[in-house]
């Protein structure tokens, strides 16, 4: 396989929800990424076979909190590659796979995947998504997917997981700021439909319309509740993405004039010992065909 440019400070011009991501978003986003996988139940809880993937991508790695998992989980997996437009993100994506001791195995690479995938045609097993509608627009799906299937090989799995634009909470300052934030999102072309709902229903079409075959899918109704880990974890997803993201809001819809007290008063009741939230996501998955 032929090396893409390594990680660096350099930064792609990306639509994600947090440019230039700084310390905040890193620690949000490594957060997240223990909270998803936890509550999901594994890195790959519907593959029966996940020995049979020995080169593993992840578009959008992130931080790189779901391919280091899957490296330890899987000790056969030969090769696991992480792109990302962001260097920032990839540069703590790769200590951390030091730090862990999986960088032998583990790789991260600058790269926009919505030009073209530096890798050859036919080359992985297993090509992940989670969590794209962060920076893809609707009209982008399309042709990632297409993409997706070039450098796998046939027979081979494309993966996506994504979660509706909106979860569910008994915070009601909580769930004011999450319209905002779904008001924003299908403004900046992110959201599949204008509540913040579609996923569940438009990953495994749009699979299913862009040539992948024998699509499955596995739905997901995720449960979060103060004084748990996981619960922990959302809060402090919350706490910081409202913050990190507030430029993205700004730009893409009307804030009102309270915002900053809708914000306190959300800290206030997430903190609540009876606090509790909901999150439905999807992952859908299938097999590229034989060319």
């Amino acid at each position: 396989m032929s090396t893409p440019t390594g990680p660096s400070r350099r930064e792609y011009p990306s639509t994600y929800i947090v440019q230039g991501p700084g310390e905040d978003e890193l620690r949000r986003l490594a957060a997240q990424d223990r909270m998803i996988t936890t509550s999901m139940g594994g890195v790959l809880p519907e593959q029966p076979d996940p020995a049979r993937f020995q080169r593993v991508l992840d578009v959008g790695c992130g931080t790189g909190g779901w391919l280091i998992e899957a490296a330890k989980a899987y000790p056969n997996m030969r090769q696991l590659v992480g792109v990302d437009r962001s260097g920032r993100l990839l540069d703590y994506a790769q200590a951390q796979a030091e730090a862990q001791s999986v960088q032998e195995r583990v790789e991260f690479h600058l790269m926009d995947a919505l030009r073209m995938l530096e890798f050859p045609t036919g080359y992985f097993d297993l090509v992940n998504l989670r969590f794209g509608t962060s920076f893809l627009r609707r009209w982008d799906w399309p042709k990632l997917l297409q993409e997706f299937q070039r450098v796998s090989r046939s027979g081979g799995i494309v993966r996506v997981t994504e979660p509706e634009m909106r979860s569910e909470s008994n915070s009601p300052a909580h769930m004011r700021l999450q319209l905002l934030n779904v008001q924003a999102a299908h403004q900046a072309g992110l959201a599949f439909a204008p509540d913040g709902r579609g996923a569940l229903s438009e990953v495994p079409l749009l699979l299913r319309q862009h040539g992948l075959e024998q699509v499955q899918t596995r739905t997901y109704t995720l449960e979060f509740r103060a004084g748990t880990p996981e619960g922990e974890l959302f809060i402090e997803d919350s706490t910081r993405v409202f913050r990190t993201a507030l430029p993205f809001l700004r730009k893409w819809t009307r804030l009102p004039d309270d915002y900053e007290a809708i914000y306190q008063q959300m800290l206030t009741e997430m903190h609540h010992p009876d606090f509790a939230a909901t999150w439905k996501m999807v992952t859908a998955w299938g097999s590229v065909a034989a060319t």
